[in-house]
C-alpha cells in the first residue's frame, strides 16, 4: 500500500493519499525510520568520539522530523480540517524516501547533460535544483490534497515548513559553532 501510494503521489495523483493509514499507528510507523536512521548516523559519530556533536546532529534531525508533523497539525486543528492531518502527515513522511529514487534520476540527468557539453558544475547544480524543487513541489502537493488546500495556502505552508526546517537544521550547529568552533559531526 506505501510503495503504491508513493507512485501515485510521485506522479501528482492525490489518490496516492487513500494508500497511507489515517490513525496513530500509521503515522508513528512512519516517523520510525525517519528517527531511527539519524539516531544510527548520531551512534557512529558519537563512537568515533565526538559525542557532544553527534548529540546535537541527532537532536537537531528529530526536531525537523517533528516539527513538520506539528505544523500540519496546527494547521488543520485552526482551519478545521482536523480529521486529515494524520493521513497527510504520514504521506508527507514516506514522501521522503521518494529522494533515493530522485538521486539516481538526477545523477544519471546530470551526467547526461555533461556528456551533451555541459560543465560539470553547472550539471551538478541542474541535478541539486531537480531534486531541491522536486521535493518542494512534492510537499505542496501533499500538503494541497491532504488537507484539501487551495494552492496558495498550500506554498504558504511549504514556505513556513520549510523555514521552520532549516531554523531547526542550522541553528543548534551555528550555536555549537560559535561555543566551540566545531560545525559538522564527524
Amino acid at each position: 500500500m506505501i510503495l503504491r501510494g508513493l507512485w501515485l503521489l510521485a506522479r501528482g495523483r492525490d489518490t496516492g493519499l487513500r494508500e497511507f493509514a489515517d490513525g496513530l499507528d500509521g503515522f508513528t510507523a512512519s516517523l520510525a525510520p525517519l528517527i531511527a536512521f539519524p539516531l544510527v548516523g548520531a551512534g557512529v559519530s558519537a563512537l568515533g568520539g565526538d559525542w557532544q556533536l553527534a548529540i546535537i546532529a541527532f537532536l537537531s534531525r528529530v526536531s525537523v522530523v517533528l516539527a513538520l508533523p506539528l505544523i500540519i497539525h496546527e494547521y488543520a486543528r485552526r482551519t478545521g480540517r482536523e480529521a486529515l492531518w494524520l493521513r497527510t502527515a504520514t504521506a508527507l513522511d514516506w514522501s521522503f524516501w521518494l529522494l533515493m529514487p530522485l538521486l539516481f534520476i538526477a545523477a544519471f540527468a546530470g551526467a547526461a547533460l555533461v556528456e551533451a557539453g555541459v560543465a560539470m558544475q553547472n550539471a551538478e547544480y541542474a541535478a541539486l535544483g531537480f531534486i531541491v524543487g522536486y521535493q518542494i513541489w512534492l510537499h505542496w502537493f501533499v500538503v494541497r490534497a491532504g488537507l484539501q488546500m487551495k494552492a496558495l495556502a498550500a506554498a504558504a505552508l511549504v514556505l513556513v515548513s520549510g523555514a521552520v526546517a532549516l531554523l531547526l537544521t542550522a541553528a543548534p550547529f551555528a550555536l555549537n559553532y560559535a561555543f566551540t568552533g566545531q560545525m559538522m559531526p564527524g
